[in-house]
């Protein structure tokens, strides 16, 4: 029974290779349409011309613009729990178990980490002109929906455990070691400047708002300007791309090695098939009766110069020169022999 031209395990290769290349593809899509729409974006900053702007666009809403600005509360701002005077509009305190685990496969200790404690707080928050002589100010909604928040550390302490000899006895005997626990905080400070991607919407009161696009797209919310937001996402799209790359040349060397494979076998095959033919058209001629050259085929022409019948004409097409195979005597010409 012939087997299949692929295997089983090829086939999964190759499948799993065209759907991990279609989905990386389809995430550089969905990067690449985010960077195509920062650039697309008006590039705006917090400006006393800024509600008439809105005012003129349709709904009083611009859809998706980069707006920059510098960082102030709407109300009373957040205190920094380890600094005295430092005050922000969001802040994340982080306590983290950073662990070492034996690995007995690699005979080696591997680090682990897990999260103890995870607080985030925010308060309401403008964005503002840099210059003092503007007024117009930008309040920005839902910030913890923005794809990452843009904060900064302001305080780390990493606190290494003292270990007892029971305590490393009981370590080595369950193969994990604590290693520390790391406190940090987070801050988005008052006074950074801040550049927000997303929908501008003038509200009936005159207030200009930040906010999630409401037709789609991402929110971004990031310390610098709007060029580090698309520096990112051009990596990240770079990234899938090459990754979609990668799985779709797996795929097709997977294909072309069956392909040869079964090129090979088509080949082996139709040999012995040649080798019958050739067998069928020496038909039941004697060994006395065959080329001398082939030994299957039978003697089918006279070589004119010296007579000889001894070979096929196929054999004598294909010696390298027309002398004869008996007495290696010139040929002047060769005739077709006839045997009843």
């Amino acid at each position: 029974m012939d087997s299949p031209p692929i295997t089983p395990g090829e086939l999964l290769c190759l499948g799993s290779s065209l759907a991990f290349s279609g989905l990386c593809y389809y995430l550089y899509r969905k990067k690449a349409r985010v960077v195509a729409r920062i650039q697309e974006a008006p590039k705006l900053q917090v400006d006393d011309d800024l509600p008439a702007l809105v005012s003129a666009a349709d709904g009083r809403c611009l859809p998706y613009v980069a707006l920059e600005g510098i960082v102030l509360p709407a109300k009373a701002a957040l205190t920094s729990h380890y600094h005295e005077g430092l005050q922000g509009v969001i802040q994340k305190l982080l306590l983290k178990e950073h662990r070492l685990i034996w690995n007995s496969l690699a005979r080696s200790w591997s680090e682990s980490e897990r999260v103890l404690s995870e607080q985030v707080y925010t308060v309401p928050f403008l964005l503002a002109s840099p210059y003092t002589e503007a007024v117009t100010q930008v309040s920005v909604e839902s910030p913890l929906r923005a794809v990452c928040l843009p904060l900064e550390t302001v305080y780390e302490r990493f606190q290494q455990p003292a270990h007892g000899f029971r305590d490393l006895l009981g370590q080595y005997l369950s193969g994990e070691k604590p290693k520390g626990i790391l406190e940090t905080e987070d801050m988005l400070r008052v006074g950074a400047g801040l550049t927000g991607i997303g929908e501008l919407a003038l509200h009936p009161d005159g207030s200009l708002h930040l906010q999630p696009p409401a037709q789609g797209g991402e929110y971004f919310l990031c310390l610098g300007d709007w060029q580090t937001v698309l520096a990112e996402m051009e990596s990240a799209s770079g990234l899938w791309k090459g990754v979609a790359m990668l799985c779709a040349a797996a795929g097709l060397a997977v294909l072309l090695h069956a392909l040869c494979r079964a090129y090979r076998r088509a080949r082996l095959k139709q040999q012995p098939e040649d080798k019958e033919l050739d067998e069928e058209e020496a038909g039941d001629w004697g060994p006395e009766d065959s080329c001398v050259i082939c030994l299957t085929r039978p003697r089918d022409c006279v070589l004119l110069g010296c007579g000889h019948i001894c070979c096929c004409f196929r054999c004598f097409q294909a010696l390298p020169a027309r002398l004869c195979p008996i007495c290696r005597g010139p040929t002047d010409r060769v005739v077709p022999l006839y045997q009843a």
